[in-house]
């Protein structure tokens, strides 16, 4: 497509046409696409990743709108996926993006193939879907990066990287890591996640669900800020992008 020509130029000339074209041929799913994962797949596509799964079951919120890259105004009630979807092909039109509106649990884990990836980026906000997903992705042969807890932080400065087990100061890991234990099941190898000791409390007092958070069922609401949420999903992507470059 002539219009793609130019698109990478830039980031050709920082990492030279052999690993282009080896960007180009990843397969990269993201699961959770909201105030991490949205901004972990804006990234990857502006990077010349051609090839990106997104999945999600929800549609967007006017709350959403805080830290949600494809949240406006003008897509509150569409489904998240497709919202993405439109938002990312207007980046670059040659894409394959498949939009998969769904949760990923351990009941509908059977309907993914996550073996078919080369990377899977874990973005999920529930503790037992997460857990599946890093149960089943550490079976595979893709490269697996997780997000951790992005809300009630807003110094950019502490968001880091560790391995699972040697995250510290994340209440979201921690309870991952007593449930593996409670389970006596634990993930199959080791895996990167993105996360931050930074552990603010929430100083505002949240209306109720049924006056503001028309699509949400979580027990517990947190603070979030979009400079947050968006360095860890570029911090995701960042590592994926290490990791195709090695």
């Amino acid at each position: 497509m002539e219009l793609e020509k130019g698109l990478f130029t830039r980031t050709e000339l920082l990492l030279g046409k052999d690993i282009m074209e080896k960007i180009a041929s990843q397969r990269v799913m993201i699961v959770g696409v909201g105030g991490v994962g949205s901004w972990c797949a804006e990234s990857l596509v502006r990077s010349g990743f051609r090839h990106i799964t997104l999945v999600d079951s929800d549609r967007v919120c006017i709350t959403n709108i805080n830290r949600q890259l494809m949240a406006t105004t003008k897509t509150v009630g569409q489904i998240k996926v497709e919202a993405l979807k439109t938002r990312l092909l207007e980046i670059n039109p040659s894409v394959e993006i498949e939009a998969v509106q769904q949760i990923y649990s351990t009941e509908t884990s059977g309907q993914f193939r996550l073996e078919t990836c080369d990377y899977i980026i874990d973005a999920i906000d529930s503790l037992k879907d997460k857990a599946q997903l890093i149960l089943d992705a550490c079976r595979t042969k893709a490269v697996f990066f997780s997000s951790m807890g992005a809300a009630l932080k807003i110094d950019p400065s502490k968001v880091q990287t560790a391995e699972f087990w040697k995250v510290k100061g994340c209440p979201l890991a921690a309870a991952l890591r007593r449930k593996f234990k409670r389970l006596r099941t634990f993930p199959a190898r080791k895996f990167q996640c993105v996360f931050s000791e930074e552990l603010l409390t929430n100083r505002g007092v949240y209306p109720s669900q049924e006056e503001e958070e028309p699509c949400s069922n979580k027990a517990q609401i947190n603070g979030t800020a979009v400079h947050i949420t968006a360095i860890f999903g570029f911090t995701l992507a960042g590592l994926v992008m290490r990791n195709v470059c090695r």
